[in-house]
């Protein structure tokens, strides 16, 4: 599956979100695939993202200079299915 920022995701239900001092660790338990989110604006984008109308309305929050960092970041999120389109 391919990143469509214009689109509304959601963090898959049966992914956990642990806070970090780095940013989160998320667990998958339908895979039990972990993967470490370690920047602090990937978690609030992955946090807003069922409330927001677009991936790109969460990511509007992160500063401009981080955006296509984190949009990269996220896109692998949806890739490895701890991200997935509502």
């Amino acid at each position: 599956m391919t990143f469509d920022p214009s689109l509304p995701y959601r963090l898959h239900p049966k992914v956990a979100l642990r806070p970090e001092r780095f940013g989160a660790l998320a667990y998958s338990y339908a895979t039990r695939r972990l993967s470490l989110l370690k920047d602090v604006d990937l978690v609030t984008v992955v946090r807003a993202l069922g409330d927001a109308p677009s991936a790109g309305d969460a990511l509007a929050a992160v500063p401009a200079a981080k955006r296509p960092a984190v949009e990269r970041a996220l896109a692998r999120l949806v890739e490895t299915g701890f991200v997935q389109p509502r």
